[in-house]
């Protein structure tokens, strides 16, 4: 556990805020690429693609970035990340400045990107834990969950200012100044590095010996596994319904405005989820805000799939990101407490890495499935059995694969919920405990030899 001393809220301020605006660049880019290559396709497909290549390496890499996180000074790390994707970023500028952009450079950038993103996540998570006291810890998560809703409230507007005052190009010159400045600032920072715990010790060696560490720390947990097999189950749904928002939304609305209110309503849900949670703090145990949320963004999901206009797809969307953020920060909370810090980069980066074992294949299979089945049966034989809940018009054939994966996220949600080793997942995994405080533990038991001690817990 970190001494008290080395805790540093207003570091951990200056990183949410410079990533953020890192963040803010990022989503104006991606729009404005997405926009683009909509624009010229009309096709699904490539955007799909796109969010493949963006997961696919937290699949491949996760468990080495986590070791790495453990063992390397977390600032570099995170330093070194941005620097590797300005680099991608100025390349990505280049190939549309000089007109020889083609589809393949941006999944080849979008690939390199993601794979030093991934070297970043579980840096960035650990060092949560080195800055934030733990009374404090579930505000902090609260915040970090601020971040992307926080760029994705700005990022639409921007991104359409932006695309029509200097095209496409001009977008991604501002994303690659947001990732300078982000550098900057992180340089003039300091982020303390966790002391070695008993844990740790066990599993040092080699990466692959480290690496092993962090998924055994998972396996020898078996509730945490089951709730991160169902994350990825949930991923995987959620997933292959925001690869496709943009055409969706665009099909439903035929608006780019349209789009851009709904997309920054679903953002000021999570905002608003967020502020929530570093307010009230969540449940005790945790676990119960956990499923819950995951229950309720499924329902809104199935509605969004129902929605036809541009008013009640905002509500959906906004209601369905509410929950979400009190979901992330909750779990977040539940395992900085119970993984000691120098552990928290590889168990972090193996939880990341199962929860979204799924989620490529999902980008695989969304385009196809909505330019080759689901719109395609719009207004064909059978589709007037489900025409009442998502109508006929363009985008219904998306809508309803929508609603589908909703129900699905309701349903799996309520079986693990109705587990009582998940219910209870949280009083029976140990919190972390340094040796010191251990030991300190014991004496103070041992000079007060008349008071009562209970050798059972609390309940």
């Amino acid at each position: 556990m970190p001494n008290r001393s080395t805790y540093n809220m207003r570091t951990f301020y200056i990183i949410v805020l410079s990533q953020t605006f890192s963040m803010i660049g990022s989503r104006i880019s991606g729009l404005a690429i997405g926009i683009w290559i909509y624009q010229q396709t009309q096709n699904a497909t490539p955007l799909a693609l796109v969010s493949f290549f963006a997961l696919l390496p937290q699949i491949l890499a996760s468990s080495i970035s986590g070791v790495l996180a453990d063992r390397w000074d977390r600032r570099t790390i995170i330093i070194l990340a941005d620097v590797a994707q300005a680099v991608g970023t100025f390349l990505l500028f280049l190939a549309f400045l000089t007109d020889s952009f083609q589809t393949w450079h941006l999944y080849a950038i979008t690939f390199m990107s993601a794979i030093f993103s991934v070297f970043q996540g579980p840096a960035f998570m650990a060092s949560v834990t080195m800055l934030v006291p733990d009374e404090k810890r579930d505000r902090a998560n609260a915040i970090q969950q601020l971040m992307s809703p926080a760029a994705m409230i700005f990022a639409p507007a921007m991104a359409g200012f932006i695309y029509a005052l200097v095209n496409v190009e001009g977008a991604i010159l501002f994303d690659l100044v947001t990732f300078i400045v982000a550098v900057i600032v992180v340089l003039n920072i300091h982020i303390p590095q966790p002391e070695r715990s008993e844990e740790a010790k066990a599993t040092q060696g080699s990466i692959w010996q480290e690496m092993l560490g962090g998924i055994q720390y998972l396996w020898t947990r078996k509730p945490l596994l089951v709730l991160m097999l169902n994350a990825s189950l949930i991923n995987f749904l959620f997933t292959g319904t925001m690869v496709i928002a943009t055409p969706y939304l665009l099909s439903r609305t035929n608006s780019e405005t349209a789009m851009g209110f709904i997309v920054s309503a679903s953002s000021v849900g999570a905002i608003a989820g967020g502020i929530i949670f570093g307010i009230w703090g969540g449940t005790r145990p945790r676990i119960h805000t956990v499923l819950p949320g995951i229950i309720l963004a499924g329902g809104f999901l199935a509605l969004i799939g129902a929605s036809q206009a541009t008013l009640p797809l905002a509500a959906t969307f906004f209601l369905m990101m509410l929950p979400l953020p009190m979901v992330n920060a909750a779990m977040m909370s539940m395992m900085q407490i119970k993984v000691p810090p120098d552990l928290q980069g590889r168990v972090f980066a193996v939880m990341g890495q199962v929860a979204l074992l799924l989620s490529p294949i999902a980008t695989l299979l969304v385009g196809p499935l909505v330019d080759n089945v689901f719109e395609p049966a719009v207004g064909k034989a059978g589709w007037a059995t489900v025409a009442p809940l998502v109508g006929s018009s363009a985008g219904a054939g998306m809508g309803l694969l929508y609603f589908g994966a909703g129900v699905l996220t309701v349903i799996t949600g309520l079986i693990v919920y109705a587990q009582p080793a998940i219910r209870h997942m949280e009083a029976n995994l140990p919190d972390y405990v340094p040796v010191g405080a251990e030991e300190k533990a014991v004496d103070r038991v041992e000079i007060d030899p008349d008071r009562s001690v209970s050798p059972l817990p609390a309940v």
